[in-house]
């Protein structure tokens, strides 16, 4: 009769960390008929750089550009037509198109930052704003 040591959980961890992507998706498939389980979240691979390869594109990379558009003016139109002009630096008879004939394109090619303070500001005075 043979004796089975226990393995420590580091040593678990090592191992498994070995195991190719095919060796994990095996393991997950024969624990899941062992237990009587499923997964409850998905889990996301990320591919590791390959010497000499080309780099794998993220799935989901995440967007550096943004398109700031007022969908509607509110009730305090003139509070709004402050702000924008504020923001952007238009004179007042292009603030004033923008304000009195939504929707209107603000500003393309904004950043995260730059298109979250436009909305936050704009909002803060009643405009509705859609970052795309």
């Amino acid at each position: 009769m043979t004796t089975k040591t226990k393995r420590s959980v580091a040593e678990l961890v090592d191992d498994i960390s070995n195991l190719t992507v095919l060796e994990l998706s095996e393991l997950v498939k024969a624990l899941q008929e062992k237990f009587g389980v499923t997964a409850s979240a998905p889990v996301q691979v990320v591919a590791q750089a390959v010497p000499g390869a080309e780099p794998a594109k993220a799935a989901a990379e995440e967007k550096s550009e943004f398109t700031i558009t007022l969908t509607a003016s509110g009730d305090k139109k003139i509070q709004v037509l402050k702000v924008l002009r504020e923001l952007t630096g238009l004179g007042l008879k292009e603030a004033k198109d923008l304000v009195d004939n939504p929707p209107k394109v603000i500003k393309e090619g904004a950043t995260k930052e730059e298109a979250q303070n436009f909305k936050t500001k704009l909002e803060e005075v009643g405009a509705t704003v859609e970052v795309k």
